[in-house]
C-alpha cells in the first residue's frame, strides 16, 4: 500500500507544482525543437510502459494478498512448489519489454542523431573553463567538410565568433526552422553542451570533435549550459540561445562582422578563446588561458 501511496502523492505533487501542462510531459520541458519531440515521445512512452507494468504488479500483489490471506480457520493455503505457465511468463515478459525499449531508443537515437541530414548552417562550439565560444560560419558552406569534422577542417573560409568572459554570458543564435549542426571542441577538460530547451546534450571532450543537429520548431530565448563538472568556475558555463527568424541570424552575423570579431579560422582556445577575464583568481586564470 505504501507504494501505491508514494506514486500518487507523487503524481498529485507534480501535477499541482507544474505549468504548462507539465505533469502530461512527466516533468520535461516542453520541446522546442524537431530531435527534442522525438526524445520527449520515448520519455512519455517509457513512463507510460512503466506505470502499466507497476499498475499489474501491485494488481497481482494485492489479489495474492486477499486471495491467499490466512483465514479463521487457520488452514495453510495450498502450497505449489512449480508453476511452468507462470515461470514462463515472468522470465519471458521481462525480456520482451527490454527488447521494445531498446528497439524504440535505438530507433529515436538514429534520428536525432542522423548524419545524412541536410543541414543549413555549422557553428563551430567550444567549451572551455569557465565559457564558451560560439564560431559562425561566413559565405558559402562546404558541406563535405562536415564528414570529416576535425580540428583543421571547416566548411566555412571565415568565421565570426562571440565568447564568453567572467563578466560575459554568451548569446548563441539559431534561426527558426533550418538545421544547425554544432560541431563541439574543448581545449582543456570535458565539458557537456546542453540546451535543455532541446532536450539534447552532448560531451565536449579534449582532441575528438563531437556534434549533433538541431532544428528549432519555434522563436523565443532559451537557456543553455554545461552539464559536466568542469572545475572551479563550472556554475559560470551558463548561455543564451535567441531562436529566430534567418534573416535576424543573418543580421546577427552581419553585426558579429561590423564588430571585427572575423577571423579566418573558429577560435578553438587558447589565449583568444580564453575566458579568465574577470575572475579573481590568478593561477586558476593562467592554468585555463593554456
Amino acid at each position: 500500500m505504501s507504494s501505491i501511496a508514494m506514486a500518487l502523492v507523487g503524481v498529485l505533487l507534480l501535477a499541482g507544482c507544474s505549468t504548462d501542462n507539465e505533469w502530461e510531459r512527466f516533468a520535461m520541458p516542453d520541446p522546442a525543437s524537431e530531435q527534442g519531440e522525438r526524445i520527449l515521445s520515448l520519455w512519455q512512452g517509457a513512463w507510460i510502459a512503466a506505470l502499466v507494468t507497476g499498475v499489474i504488479v501491485w494488481g497481482l500483489i494485492f489479489w495474492a494478498i486477499i486471495k491467499y490471506r490466512r483465514r479463521s480457520d487457520d488452514e495453510i493455503p495450498v502450497q505449489t512448489r512449480y508453476n511452468l505457465p507462470l515461470e514462463i511468463f515472468y522470465t519471458i515478459a521481462p525480456v520482451i519489454m527490454v527488447i521494445v525499449f531498446f528497439a524504440h531508443t535505438v530507433k529515436t537515437q538514429n534520428y536525432v542523431l542522423d548524419d545524412d541530414r541536410p543541414v543549413d548552417n555549422t557553428i563551430e562550439v567550444v567549451g572551455q573553463q569557465w565559457s564558451w565560444t560560439f564560431n559562425y560560419g561566413i559565405g558559402e558552406m562546404d558541406a563535405s567538410a562536415n564528414d570529416d569534422a576535425a580540428d583543421d577542417n571547416f566548411p566555412y573560409s571565415s568565421y565570426v565568433h562571440d565568447s564568453g568572459t567572467g563578466s560575459h554570458i554568451p548569446m548563441l543564435y539559431l534561426p527558426v526552422g533550418e538545421t544547425t549542426r554544432f560541431n563541439l571542441h574543448s581545449p582543456d577538460v570535458i565539458h557537456d553542451f546542453g540546451v535543455p530547451g532541446f532536450l539534447m546534450k552532448m560531451d565536449v571532450i579534449p582532441g575528438r570533435v563531437n556534434h549533433y543537429e538541431i532544428t528549432p520548431t519555434r522563436k523565443g530565448v532559451f537557456k543553455g549550459k554545461c552539464y559536466e563538472l568542469c572545475g572551479t568556475y563550472h556554475s559560470r558555463m551558463l548561455f543564451e540561445v535567441h531562436v529566430v527568424s534567418p534573416e535576424e541570424y543573418d543580421q546577427y552575423v552581419q553585426s558579429l562582422q561590423d564588430a571585427g570579431a572575423e577571423s579566418d579560422l573558429p577560435l578553438l582556445g587558447g589565449e583568444y578563446a580564453s575566458t579568465q577575464a574577470g575572475l579573481e583568481s590568478g593561477d586558476e586564470s593562467e592554468e585555463g588561458a593554456e
